[in-house]
Order: C-alpha cells, then structure tokens, then sequence
C-alpha cells in the first residue's frame, strides 16, 4: 500500500529550489560573452607584432600576397597558415570598417588575459606606477596612452570594463604594438580597483584642471611610494566617485590661460613627471 504524501510536500520541495542571485547570473552571462569574444587586428604593425606575441591566442589570418611576403617571419612564428587574398576581395573577406586602414593584413584573436590586478600591480615588470582611466571611451587615445605607458615603464593601464574602450583593431593601430606588451586591465568596478591599490601602497594622484595642487607638487609628496595616475575623459572628466577614491587631485599648469591636454597627452606628461620625479 503506497504512503499518503504529506501536503505541502510538493510546494516544499519548489520552495527549496534555490535560484541564483541576479549578479552571479551577469556574471556568468558576462563570462560566456568574454569567452566567445574575438577581434580583428589589422595593419602591417598591428598583426606582425600579434603574431609574434605567443600569449595571444590567434583564429583566422587574411592577408594579400604583397602583405604575406612581408610578414614572412612572423608568419612562421605566429603558426597560423594565413588565406592569401586578392586585394580587391579582401574587403569581402573581413569585417572590417570602409574606412580601416588594413594595408592588406587582417588577424582574428582572442583578447589578452594580463591575469589579476594585485599580481600585476605588486610583481609586473616595470616600475610601480599605473595609469587608470576613468570612462575613457575613444580607441585612439587609449592605444596612445598604452603606447607611453609602455615608454615610460609603467606596470598597467588600468579602465572599468563597461564604458572604456575594449580591444579593437583601432585601438591596436593607435598603440603601434603596445597593445601586445603593455598590460591593459579592464576592470569590473573602477573605484574598488583603486581602493585595492591603496591597500597595496600605491598614492592616487587624479588628474584636474581646477585642481589646487600641481602634478609636480603632488609627487613630490608621493616620493618614492608606488603612484597611480588617475585621469578621465575630456569634458566630464573625473567622476564623483573617483575624484573621491583619490589620495589627492593635481594640475598640470599651462602656461596660457586657456590651455588644454587631451587624455593621451595629459597622460604622456603626467608618466614623464612620474618617472623623473
């Protein structure tokens, strides 16, 4: 004889089905769309010195035969047997832009895992300095800024990962290989990254213009303690949140009265007073 089912067994048992927390769901969904992430690189420069980079994971090489012959090196390094295209088609091969300057050589890759922010801002090569970018969306300014990063020996360049500018071809072009050697961290909360620098020793100075202090005055302060440089976007600049994350905001003085730096310049500047303070 069967046994009586005990009522409110069956609800019981649906209430106890746990179901995930919204943020572990984004995460999740987040993950996935990383994971089938790709890009195209494309430029002489941008796909010869990806090729040669054995971190980066490669997909697809297009190229024109003019291009091929060029990038004969680093074809063989790279391990990628490249299709060889008749540059009148190359544009239908590819998804790239009309007005991208592809010189007849076009690689599809994964983005580049630099690996954690602490493992990279405490043991990364070079000295202890980052740049962080607060909502700095355009590609090319951001492949600047990677490009003096890597000039001046600063460990990471550091954006939130929403409303930053992602890896793209444009941006590749811009940092004229940087890309390929610079740590690029984009991470999940800006001003917990910064709050996490902290804890590790670093002084944030922020970037703007009304600022009191002077970017010189200002280092001079730091001394020889491990520096974050903060900087945002033209026109909003800094957000609330950031400027408030910061040890202290800065100036660079200009010599006019209207004078101004965009964000990759500003940058190249504050990371040359950096390294010389």
């Amino acid at each position: 004889m069967p046994k009586p089912v005990a009522q409110g067994s069956q609800g019981q048992a649906k209430g106890n089905t746990m179901k995930k927390p919204s943020w572990v769901i984004d995460k999740e969904r987040a993950k996935r769309a990383a994971a089938a992430e790709t890009v195209w690189l494309f430029g002489l420069h941008a796909v010869r010195d990806a090729l040669m980079n054995p971190a980066r994971q490669k997909l697809r090489l297009v190229l024109t035969k003019n291009a091929a012959d060029k990038l004969g090196e680093a074809i063989a390094a790279g391990g990628l047997e490249p299709e060889i295209a008749e540059p009148r088609r190359f544009d239908t091969l590819v998804p790239l832009s009309a007005d991208s300057v592809h010189q007849g050589a076009a690689l599809e890759v994964k983005p580049l895992d630099w690996g954690r922010l602490d493992d990279v801002a405490l043991t990364g090569a070079g000295a202890p300095l980052v740049v962080l970018l607060d909502r700095v969306t355009d590609p090319h300014n951001v492949g600047a800024v990677l490009r003096s990063a890597e000039v001046f020996g600063a460990r990471a360049v550091i954006a939130p990962a929403r409303h930053s500018a992602p890896e793209t071809g444009a941006l590749a072009k811009t940092a004229s290989g940087a890309l390929e050697r610079q740590p690029y961290l984009r991470v999940t909360n800006l001003a917990e990254a910064m709050r996490d620098l902290r804890e590790m020793g670093y002084l944030l100075l922020g970037l703007a213009g009304e600022a009191e202090m002077t970017l010189a005055e200002g280092l001079a302060q730091v001394g020889p303690r491990p520096v974050g440089l903060v900087l945002g976007a033209e026109g909003p600049g800094l957000r609330e949140k950031t400027r408030e994350t910061c040890d202290m905001l800065v100036r660079i003085p200009f010599a006019g009265a209207f004078g101004s730096l965009n964000v990759s310049n500003a940058a190249a500047v504050s990371l040359y007073a950096a390294v010389n303070r």
